[in-house]
């Protein structure tokens, strides 16, 4: 990819250095980077000594997606959902399943966070549409855009959703963060060693934006990507189950993913049984763990964690709430934790 040099829009969260630098702090990564220079994500740049967001209202996808695409499982179960995304990414994973849009040279078509709300509307007016869900490449890295969009869209009654490797800091994820109805964080694996060398970036701080956004009130669900020999063994699927059940919750839904080929990457693809197992040890600490991009086996469906039944039954991304009451289980009257309008419990 590129770097985005389009664009007028000042960043937030950074700081001018002598010379022309700036310093900025919207990520780990804390980039520093003079006239001319970028960031790692490629679309925060510096033009004289201003930090300046080059891929404000720049957009590369924009389509009507399930929700459960994202996927989000108990956030409104069966509904639509706006998508939308940009390009850069501050990640540059050897495995990067969005690569085209994160880093190579998408068309892009011009919006504005009025513009974006008006589809959404739009698309609410004619059915299932429930909000925007910033997604495809890495929404933090389209921050002030995101913001912006956010606040408008919360103000006509839209949902918001983040699909997100979570590397933010501290401070301007509390800023977005009360505009944030869902987030699916990708936590790519559970080892430094890995996340240095597959990822180039660090995963305490994707544990520390999970960890805040679900205390905050943020409904959250969490994805692994599987790689076969990378991060499938069974000592970090427990620690990574372990901390989902003791750091958010064991009602939060954890989804393994089946990895294929794509990128930098040429291994094989994830073997079904991998997932199995991994799925077998989540369930040991975890009452909801799904499988993805898989075909032809169990994976995806919602049972009650008290009497087995499927409440729950997904085809693809076709759904049927068929063992539901509200959010009780219709056979034993377990409460269960989906957010579906008045009737939603939370995690």
């Amino acid at each position: 990819m590129g770097v985005v040099r389009e664009g007028s829009h000042e960043g937030v969260y950074y700081e001018k250095l002598p010379e022309g630098g700036v310093h900025c702090h919207l990520c780990p990564h804390g980039c520093r980077f003079r006239p001319g220079g970028h960031g790692k994500c490629r679309v925060r740049i510096n033009r004289d000594g201003m930090l300046i967001a080059s891929n404000y209202g720049l957009c590369s996808a924009l389509a009507m997606d399930p929700v459960e695409k994202k996927p989000l499982y108990h956030f409104y179960p069966g509904r639509d959902i706006l998508s939308a995304g940009t390009v850069g990414c501050n990640f540059h994973c050897e495995f990067c399943q969005n690569w085209g849009i994160a880093h190579g040279d998408p068309d892009l078509r011009s919006i504005t966070p009025e513009g974006m709300v008006r589809v959404a509307r739009a698309e609410a007016a004619k059915g299932d549409c429930i909000g925007i869900a910033y997604t495809y490449s890495e929404p933090l890295m389209w921050y002030e855009f995101v913001l912006d969009t956010a606040r408008l869209a919360r103000e006509e009654g839209l949902k918001n959703v983040l699909v997100t490797n979570g590397f933010i800091r501290p401070e301007p994820l509390r800023e977005l963060l009360p505009f944030v109805d869902a987030m699916n964080i990708d936590v790519k694996g559970f080892t430094g060693d890995f996340y240095r060398r597959v990822i180039h970036g660090m995963y305490e701080p994707v544990l520390k934006t999970a960890e805040t956004a679900h205390r905050e009130g943020c409904h959250v669900e969490i994805t692994t990507l599987l790689i076969p020999t990378l991060n499938d063994s069974d000592e970090e699927l427990e620690r990574l189950t372990e901390w989902v059940a003791e750091s958010l919750n064991p009602n939060v839904p954890l989804h393994f993913s089946r990895y294929f080929p794509n990128y930098k990457m040429q291994l094989a693809p994830t073997p079904i049984s991998t997932l199995q197992r991994a799925r077998d040890i989540a369930r040991r600490r975890l009452n909801y763990v799904y499988l993805g991009n898989v075909t032809g086996i169990d994976g995806s469906d919602t049972a009650c964690p008290e009497c087995g039944q499927v409440v729950i039954n997904r085809s693809g991304y076709r759904v049927r709430i068929t063992g539901l009451d509200g959010n009780r289980c219709t056979r034993c009257g377990k409460q269960m934790p989906f957010i579906a309008g008045s009737g939603s419990t939370s995690l």
